[in-house]
């Protein structure tokens, strides 16, 4: 059985700060207008782009997660 990805899980694998607080204030520090796709952020290295491209492609459970960062991303540009 393997543990489903968290997004503690996903910010260790980027290399960044997985405390809660790390994860809340990079979200609200890194907002994407609506045309940018996670993958194309100008804060990632090489390296991060392409474990999140990877990970997006795979459509396992780390995908899902990654998705849920993608769409906490763009938050400020979805109308509420």
């Amino acid at each position: 059985m393997s543990v489903r990805p968290r997004m503690t899980n996903l910010f260790e694998q980027l290399g960044l700060d997985s405390s809660e607080e790390a994860i809340a204030l990079f979200i609200a520090t890194h907002q994407l207008n609506p045309q940018t796709k996670i993958t194309e952020a100008d804060y990632w290295t090489e390296g991060q782009r392409q474990f999140l491209a990877e990970k997006i492609k795979s459509d396992g459970s780390w995908a899902i997660t990654v998705d849920q960062l993608n769409e906490s991303l763009h938050e400020d540009s979805v109308e509420k």
